[in-house]
């Protein structure tokens, strides 16, 4: 599984790709396949994503996961605090589909 992240280009914050837009939780992401390469750089054009990369992911029960420790802890925050993690289910989290 291959799947897309980067950040924001307004904000910062870390985003995933959801086959129609950008989310700021993984467990939106999509697998892309092959057209990683491609969508980035019509979204990099674009200015909705800065330093988007296609990373390996798996699917998981929760949804996708990052396969690599970093992406993991871009995804869900650090890994000494539990109570800094993101929590998508909180509504105050933020969500939006750019």
């Amino acid at each position: 599984m291959k799947i897309l992240t980067g950040n924001d280009l307004r904000t910062g914050a870390v985003i995933w790709w959801t086959g129609e837009g950008w989310s700021l939780h993984v467990e939106d992401a999509t697998d892309v396949g092959d057209r990683g390469e491609a969508i980035l750089t019509e979204e990099t054009g674009a200015r909705r994503v800065n330093g988007g990369v296609v990373i390996d992911g798996s699917m998981t029960p929760e949804g996708p996961r990052p396969a690599h420790i970093k992406d993991r802890i871009r995804a869900l925050g650090p890994t000494v605090r539990p109570d800094l993690t993101l929590k998508p289910a909180d509504p105050n989290a933020g969500s939006w589909v750019i």
